[in-house]
């Protein structure tokens, strides 16, 4: 008598899982296509303006200034962004963006980075006060006036200084900086104050490295913060043209053009100056093209430091 085996043919193959697929109702679907369509239109949205400006960048530029370029690009070109070089001090003017950009972030990181570490030791003198000190002045202010006052008897008016000094204290930072270092494990300081190290060796061995998702962090802030501001440009370098920034030669160059068209709409100017004015236009929008591609080319790369910066340091209070 033989024996025979049967093999079940239905059997799962070994290490195979069996999927679990749960049927999505009709409500499910029908959300699921809202969603999608609420995203995909509030990004189309936020790309919009940026698509645009650079449509009118590259267009022919006596079409741009009759205002005939809306969703497509007509008569492409790249001289725009070549003859940026002939604007009179522009160049200067980016260079000196790019300086306070650099410059200031990386003293505001700096300095919140140590003053966020150092309050956050109890046997500082005057921790307490000091910090409370510092975040009282997210609150309160003097005012403008004051301000510029104060500025002026510091001697950091018409001075390249007068962009980075003010910036380098930001309460809001050190606040994220110091609750994050506060979320590091205190063994790991312990330790090395038993190897006999002291508040600075650890601070630029231990707490700076482990700081980098929140300094990566407030990095973007302040460079942002840095590079998108004119006001102090206008209101502390008026004297000295050679210290603008790109942001303020934008502004200057929008400026002109509206108070053109407002004497224009007066009869108190020519419609040939008008248009020789106003053919400066694609100059504003291939400007406002630049100074936005290095915030464009940089946050991405950074973003990814947001999740877990903001995060950690708001765990405590």
């Amino acid at each position: 008598m033989s024996n025979t085996i049967v093999v079940d043919k239905s059997s799962k193959k070994p290490g195979r899982k069996k999927k679990h697929r749960f049927k999505r109702t009709k409500g499910d679907v029908a959300f699921n296509i809202l969603n999608y369509s609420f995203f995909i239109i509030f990004t189309l949205i936020c790309i919009f303006p940026f698509y645009y400006l650079f449509i009118n960048t590259i267009s022919d530029n006596e079409l741009v200034r009759t205002g005939q370029i809306n969703f497509l690009p007509k008569g492409i070109h790249f001289n725009n962004y070549f003859m940026l070089a002939n604007v009179n001090d522009l160049g200067r003017s980016a260079f000196m963006s790019v300086a306070r950009t650099v410059i200031g972030t990386a003293a505001m990181v700096f300095a919140s980075a140590l003053v966020g570490y150092l309050v956050t030791k109890k046997e500082m003198w005057g921790r307490k006060f000091i910090y409370r000190f510092i975040v009282i002045t997210m609150y309160f202010n003097a005012g403008l006036i004051p301000w510029y006052l104060n500025m002026s008897m510091l001697g950091l008016t018409n001075n390249f200084w007068g962009y980075v000094i003010p910036a380098i204290i930001s309460p809001f930072n050190i606040i994220l900086v110091k609750t994050y270092i506060e979320s590091i494990p205190p063994e790991m300081e312990e330790s090395a104050f038993m190897d006999g190290a002291g508040h600075f060796t650890i601070f630029r061995k231990i707490i700076w490295p482990l700081c980098k998702p929140i300094l990566a962090t407030i990095a973007v802030f302040g460079a942002v913060g840095h590079w998108n501001n004119f006001i102090d440009s206008m209101i502390l370098m008026s004297n000295k043209p050679d210290l603008y920034t790109l942001q303020y030669r934008l502004y200057i160059y929008l400026q002109t053009s509206n108070n053109l068209a407002e004497l224009m709409r007066g009869g108190q100017i020519s419609q040939a100056a008008l248009n020789a004015a106003l053919n400066a236009r694609t100059v504003k929008l291939t400007v406002a093209m630049i100074t936005i591609i290095p915030i464009l080319l940089v946050y991405p790369f950074m973003s990814r430091y947001f999740e877990k910066g903001i995060m950690i340091g708001a765990v405590k209070g």
